[in-house]
């Protein structure tokens, strides 16, 4: 006597979908705002500070941001894209369009 092997294949119904994390969904506040932009600062990575700026910027409208930083739209994109490389005053320009200012402490 033989045995035939089978495969069973199961479907499910409902895959699990997965969405990308987006910090900006969950910056409603200027309290949620400061406690983000301030865990950023301490990991000391000018790549994610700009990442972040760019998260808080899409919370408050980038346009409203934009506008407010004296930039235009397309310029506000490109300073916080992957990879840029903003002057100095770019980045201030943009954290106080944001309502958000970077203090120094003693380590």
């Amino acid at each position: 006597m033989t045995k035939t092997k089978t495969k069973t294949k199961t479907k499910t119904k409902n895959p699990l979908k997965l969405v990308a994390f987006d910090a900006a969904r969950y910056l409603g506040d200027d309290e949620a705002i400061a406690e983000y932009m301030t865990a950023v600062l301490e990991a000391d990575d000018p790549g994610l500070l700009l990442l972040a700026l760019g998260d808080v910027a899409r919370a408050k409208g980038m346009a409203q941001v934009a506008k407010d930083a004296g930039l235009s739209r397309e310029s506000l994109y490109k300073a916080l894209a992957e990879g840029a490389k903003p002057r100095f005053e770019t980045v201030m320009k943009v954290a106080r369009a944001l309502g958000v200012r970077f203090t120094v402490q003693a380590v």
